[in-house]
C-alpha cells in the first residue's frame, strides 16, 4: 500500500467536501476547487471529519494514481483554508516591478517593460519594488505562473542578476582570469 495514499487527511471545520458522481469540490473561506475522481480511486469522508483515499482495484494504475491523487486532494483542502505563495526576488540594477490592477509589470533589463496578465484566482503582490508575491489557492497554478515570471529573466551565475525563486542558491562561477 502507498504510504502517503494511506495517511488520513484533516478536513478544517470552515471547509465543505463534496462529492457527486466522479467529482470532488471541495469549498472553504478563500475559494473553491474542483477536481476529477480517477476511475479506480474511492474518496471516503469519515465520521472523525477526516478524508480517507483508497484504491478499488489493485492494479499498478492504480497504485500510481493513490498517493498522486492524496496529495492532490491534501493540496487542495490547504489551498482553500490557508492558500499558496510564491515570493519572487529579483536582482539587477534597474530591476523592478509593479502591479497595474491586475497586471504585473516588469522592468528586468529589457527595451519595453514586461507585462503578465494574472490568470483566474492567481492574485500579485508587490513590496519594496524587487519582491513579487504569486498568491492563489491551486499550487499547480501559482507555481505555473512563478515559473512564467521566472522564465523572463532566470539568474545567471556569473553576477547572480535576474528573478529568483526565495531561498534559491545560485551557483556562482568565477569570471575570466587575468595573467
Amino acid at each position: 500500500m502507498s504510504r502517503i495514499g494511506k495517511q488520513l487527511i484533516n478536513l478544517p471545520k470552515d471547509v465543505e467536501f463534496r462529492k457527486v458522481e466522479n467529482k470532488i469540490s471541495i469549498k472553504g473561506p478563500k475559494g473553491e476547487i474542483t477536481k476529477v475522481l480517477p476511475q479506480n480511486i474511492e474518496v471516503v469522508k469519515l465520521e472523525s471529519g477526516l478524508l480517507s483515499v483508497t484504491r478499488v482495484i489493485e492494479d499498478r494504475k492504480s497504485r500510481e494514481l493513490h498517493g498522486l491523487f492524496r496529495s492532490l486532494l491534501s493540496n487542495m483542502v490547504t489551498g482553500v483554508s490557508a492558500g499558496f505563495v510564491k515570493i519572487l526576488d529579483m536582482k539587477g540594477v534597474g530591476y523592478k516591478a509593479n502591479v497595474d490592477k491586475d497586471t504585473l509589470v516588469l522592468n528586468v533589463g529589457y527595451s519595453h517593460p514586461v507585462r503578465i496578465t494574472a490568470p483566474t484566482g492567481i492574485k500579485f503582490q508587490v513590496e519594496t519594488n524587487t519582491i513579487v508575491r504569486v498568491i492563489g489557492i491551486d499550487k499547480e497554478e501559482v507555481g505555473l505562473v512563478a515559473q512564467k515570471i521566472r522564465a523572463i529573466r532566470p539568474p545567471e551565475p556569473y553576477k547572480g542578476k535576474g528573478i529568483m525563486y526565495r531561498g534559491e542558491v545560485i551557483q556562482r562561477k568565477a569570471g575570466k582570469s587575468s595573467k
